[in-house]
């Protein structure tokens, strides 16, 4: 199975969704809260190519976007593929 890592915030209902999408195919992810910024947050920026929105999501180091984008890859059919690994 694919290294899942999420970035989040306390009450972000977008989080919540690509979570629950997540939890629903079985993966196990890492989650890092940033609501209160931080060395995390910082590393997500860099990651994310100045991303400021909350959730980004990466797999397997390949940064995936937000809630959105991670909901369109799995409406595509291109979700399992990836977690797969």
């Amino acid at each position: 199975m694919a290294r899942v890592e999420i970035y989040t915030k306390f009450f972000c209902p977008y989080c919540s969704r690509a979570k629950r999408l997540l939890s629903e195919k079985g993966v196990d992810f890492q989650e890092y809260d940033i609501t209160t910024g931080g060395e995390k947050r910082t590393e997500m920026l860099d990651r994310s190519n100045g991303r400021t929105t909350v959730p980004q999501i990466f797999i397997d180091d390949r940064h995936i976007g937000g809630s959105d984008d991670l909901a369109a890859l799995d409406r595509q059919g291109q979700l399992d593929p990836l977690l797969a690994g």
